[in-house]
C-alpha cells in the first residue's frame, strides 16, 4: 500500500467516524428534547397548566400563589359579617330541665315554681314528613235551582287518580340535576326519607317535564347573552352515549347559557348561536376558534396566561423573561384593583404607557431567549416554534386583548365566570356517569341553564325549580 492510499484510508476513515458522531451528536440532542419534554409532562399540574384539579390525583401540588402577602392575620377581619348558627326567638317545641339532685325531694313541685331560667341551648332538627291531600269532586243530585245533577271540578293541576305534588317534584329535579344524583340514586334517597314508592321511570319524567316547560325561558336567556355587552365563554367535554361531546357556556354575571354540540371548535360555536350575533366583548381562554369571530372584541383570560407562563418558569429557569411576565401580568391587575378601590374609571397615561412599554421589552426578551432553530435539511412548511416561542407570538399577536383589562375596568382579569358556570357538568358526570342520550342531555343544561341564572338573580335553586314545574319560570326576569 502506497503513502497516498493509506492517506485515502484514514480519511475515509475520519469522515465516517464524524458522520457517525454527527449522527450520535442529532441523536443525543433529540433524546435531551423527549426527555425534557417528559419532565414538562411529569411536572404539570392544575397550576402550571391547563389540566383539571382533579387530574392532580393524590399527590395535589403545593399551594403557590402569586398574591403577595398583605400583612393582615389570617381568618375574618374586624368588622366581617360571619355566619353560625344563631338562637332563635320563636321555637317550635321547650323542654325545661331541673336539677337532677331535686327529683324525689317533697318540696320539688315547690321548688319548680320558683325556678327561673339559667341558660338555653336550642336543637335544630328537620322534620320530614309526606302531606297527603285528598281532592273529593262532590256531586248534588238535584239542583234546587236548575234541576239535575252538578259536580264539582278538580283544579287544573290535579289531573290523575294519584300523583306527586310540585314540593316533591321539585325535590326529585334538583337532587338529579343541581345535587348531581343519578335517578337511580334519587330513587333511593326519595323512597328511604319519604317510605314513598316512587319509581325511576316517574323521576325521569319529572326532570323530562321540567326541562320542557323551560324552553322558552332557556331561549331568552340566550337572546339576554347574544344583546349583553360582555360575555365568557367555555368550552368542556362531557360523555353522550359513550361518545365525546362538547358542553359550550355563555354567561355573564346575570345569566348562564349551557348548549351541547358533537364539536368543540367553531362548528360547535355555530350550532350553539350566541357568537353568531353577538356584539359585545368576548372573554375567552384564546382557543383558536374564537378568533374565527372578527366583528367582536376579544378579550382573552389572563389566568389562563399565567398557568401557562408558570408552567415555563418552573420547568425552564434559564427562561427569565417568563417570571418578568407573570410579575407584569400581576403588576398590572393589583394597579387596576387599586384604582377600583379609588373610584377610578380608567387608568393614567403614566401606568398604561408603562404596562405597554414593558409588554413590548418582554416580547422581544422572550424572541431574543427562543430563536427558531435552524436547520439544514431543506424541509418544506413552516419550521416548527416549539411551545414557548408560540406562546411569545401569541402574546405578541394578540395584545390589545390580553391587555383588554387593563384598558376598560368593565372587562376581567380572568374567565373564571366562564369556569365557575362549567364546574358542575364535570360534577355531574364523575357522579353520575354519562349522559345516555343527547336529548337527555339537552334537558339537563336547560334546567342548568334556568337555575344558573336563578342564581344570579338571588333565588335558590329548590325555589326556581319549583316555579318551573308550577308554570312561572319566567319570574326570574322580573
Amino acid at each position: 500500500m502506497t503513502k497516498d492510499e493509506m492517506i485515502e484510508q484514514l480519511l475515509q476513515q475520519v469522515n465516517s467516524l464524524t458522520a457517525t458522531i454527527d449522527a450520535q451528536t442529532q441523536l443525543i440532542a433529540q433524546l435531551n428534547q423527549t426527555i425534557q419534554g417528559l419532565k414538562e409532562q411529569l411536572n404539570k399540574n392544575s397550576k402550571n397548566s391547563s389540566k383539571p384539579p382533579s387530574s392532580d390525583g393524590y399527590k395535589k401540588p403545593a399551594p403557590k400563589s402569586l398574591r403577595k402577602s398583605s400583612g393582615k392575620k389570617v381568618g375574618g377581619q374586624d368588622g366581617h359579617q360571619g355566619t353560625r348558627l344563631a338562637v332563635t326567638t320563636a321555637p317550635d317545641e321547650t323542654v325545661k330541665h331541673m336539677p337532677s339532685a331535686c327529683e324525689g325531694c317533697p318540696y320539688y313541685q315547690m321548688c319548680k315554681g320558683t325556678a327561673c331560667i339559667a341558660e338555653k341551648r336550642h336543637v335544630i332538627d328537620a322534620v320530614v314528613t309526606v302531606n297527603v291531600v285528598e281532592h273529593q269532586a262532590l256531586e248534588i243530585p238535584i239542583c234546587m235551582l236548575h234541576g239535575g245533577t252538578r259536580k264539582g271540578d278538580f283544579p287544573s293541576d290535579v289531573n290523575a287518580s294519584v300523583q306527586y305534588g310540585e314540593n316533591l317534584q321539585a325535590l326529585s329535579v334538583a337532587l338529579n340535576t343541581v345535587g348531581a344524583v343519578s335517578i337511580k340514586r334519587t330513587h333511593e334517597i326519595l323512597s328511604g326519607v319519604f317510605n314513598i314508592p316512587i319509581a325511576t321511570g316517574t323521576i325521569s319524567n319529572m326532570v323530562k317535564r321540567c326541562a320542557d316547560g323551560l324552553s322558552a325561558t332557556v331561549d331568552k336567556i340566550k337572546q339576554r347573552m347574544k344583546d349583553s355587552a360582555l360575555g365568557h365563554f367555555d368550552e368542556t367535554g362531557t360523555r353522550v352515549d359513550k361518545k365525546l361531546w362538547w358542553v359550550h357556556n355563555a354567561s355573564n354575571c346575570e345569566y348562564t347559557y349551557l348548549d351541547i354540540s358533537p364539536k368543540r371548535g367553531f362548528k360547535g360555536m355555530e350550532q350553539c348561536g350566541v357568537l353568531t350575533e353577538f356584539k359585545g366583548i368576548a372573554m375567552h381562554d384564546c382557543w383558536a376558534s374564537y378568533w374565527n369571530y372578527p366583528d367582536i372584541q376579544h378579550a382573552v383570560c389572563c389566568a389562563h396566561l399565567l398557568r401557562e407562563l408558570t408552567g415555563i418558569a418552573e420547568n425552564h429557569p434559564d427562561q427569565k423573561w417568563a417570571a418578568a411576565f407573570i410579575d407584569l401580568l400581576m403588576e398590572m391587575k393589583k394597579v387596576k384593583e387599586k384604582a377600583i378601590a379609588k373610584g377610578k374609571e380608567s387608568l393614567s397615561y403614566y401606568y398604561l404607557h408603562k404596562f405597554d412599554k414593558k409588554y413590548l421589552e418582554l416580547i422581544e426578551m422572550g424572541r431574543k431567549e427562543n430563536p427558531l432553530p435552524e436547520t439544514t435539511e431543506k424541509k418544506r412548511g413552516r419550521k416548527k416554534k416549539g411551545k414557548i416561542l408560540a406562546l411569545v407570538d401569541r402574546l405578541a399577536d394578540y395584545k390589545a386583548s390580553v391587555c383588554l383589562f387593563a384598558h376598560n375596568f368593565q372587562v376581567p382579569f380572568d374567565n373564571n365566570q366562564a369556569e365557575r358556570d362549567v364546574r358542575m357538568i364535570k360534577v355531574k358526570t364523575k357522579v353520575s356517569g354519562c349522559f345516555r342520550t343527547e336529548e337527555g342531555a339537552r334537558d339537563y343544561l336547560k334546567i342548568m341553564s334556568y337555575i344558573g341564572t336563578a342564581h344570579k338573580q338571588g333565588y335558590n335553586a329548590y325555589e326556581a325549580i319549583k316555579n318551573a314545574i308550577s308554570g312561572n319560570p319566567d319570574f326570574i326576569f322580573a
